[in-house]
């Protein structure tokens, strides 16, 4: 089985970072008893940089479909030719709020993750999927139109994986992580901290355990 992780900044780490990608590593190694790998055509963090915080992550484990300050958006056309290329049967995505801050309002990043879901299908029709929603950062605490953009948005990509999920390739929504919080879960309000990591890791890992019998509970002695 082939897992490829797609994502914005949250997901790509920078120097020094452990990253959710590390987390769930760890967690298929220990729980997952088929043979796997985890695929994608890039494995650096933020600017290049190749310091994880743990340098025995292996080279292959490192690999990943996600960038700093890209979105839904970019996404979209690269997915189809980085999943065909990698043969990926599952991809774990997190993207959302960047192209909520910058680039799109929620109609149109809505309708960029239904071209992000068809163009995987085009590459690897049975590809299945478990898409994270935008966990709102610290800027939704102040700024009351962004906070409501982000809400509208999570609906909207509620609606999709409705609309979307077959038995061929079934789309699944995952939720927020259980007990979430952006001050004590991240850095800076937005990008996760190790605890924040684990709790990423262990929504990924609900969903993958609950819906398809892939791995097991995420352990609770990781959940900070």
């Amino acid at each position: 089985m082939r897992f490829m992780f797609v994502g914005d900044s949250m997901t790509i780490g920078r120097a020094g970072d452990f990253t959710w990608r590390y987390r769930m590593w760890q967690h298929l190694n220990s729980t997952f008893g088929g043979p796997y790998r985890i695929v994608g055509p890039r494995s650096e963090l933020y600017e290049g940089s190749d310091a994880y915080a743990d340098p025995a992550f292996p080279a292959d484990a490192r690999r990943h479909l996600a960038g700093w300050g890209e979105g839904w958006q970019h996404m979209a056309p690269l997915v189809g030719p980085a999943a065909g290329a990698a043969r990926a049967d599952v991809l774990l995505v997190s993207l959302g709020l960047i192209d909520l801050g910058f680039y799109t309002d929620a109609e149109q990043t809505a309708a960029n993750v239904r071209r992000f879901i068809a163009g995987a299908r085009d590459a690897r029709p049975g590809v299945r999927m478990v898409l994270l929603p935008v966990i709102p950062n610290s800027r939704a605490e102040e700024d009351a139109p962004f906070a409501a953009e982000v809400a509208r948005f999570n609906e909207l990509l509620a609606k999709a994986v409705a609309d979307l999920t077959t038995a061929a390739s079934p789309v699944l929504l995952a939720a927020r992580p259980d007990g979430y919080d952006i001050h004590r879960d991240t850095y800076d309000g937005t990008h996760p901290n190790a605890s924040g990591e684990h709790r990423l890791a262990g929504e990924f890992a609900a969903v993958l355990h609950q819906a398809w019998g892939i791995g097991g509970p995420y352990g609770p002695e990781r959940v900070l």
